[in-house]
């Protein structure tokens, strides 16, 4: 996803319609149903995701506590327990 400046991207009256209800705020446009890809549709998400579990899963190992690495993948603490509770198994 990737965010593109209004004025660019839409006609000045759209805009304007638009300022009325959220004014320099960020908003979200989902996809059409017709354009919706399911997750790991390019089949690397997946993979990512798993090296990057793996690694918090050594680190704990090595003895770096979850705070510290909660902090490092930007996630919560709560996260990285049930990541490292699925990667045990």
């Amino acid at each position: 996803m990737s965010y593109q400046n209004g004025k660019a991207v839409l006609p000045e009256s759209l805009l304007a319609a638009i300022q009325k209800y959220v004014d320099g705020e960020y908003i979200y446009i989902p996809r059409k149903k017709d354009n919706r890809q399911p997750w790991d549709a390019d089949g690397q998400s997946r993979q990512i995701t798993f090296a990057r579990n793996q690694e918090i899963f050594r680190k704990y190992a090595a003895g770096i506590s979850v705070k510290e690495i909660a902090k490092t993948y930007f996630l919560s603490d709560k996260t990285v327990y049930g990541i490292l509770t699925k990667m045990k198994i």
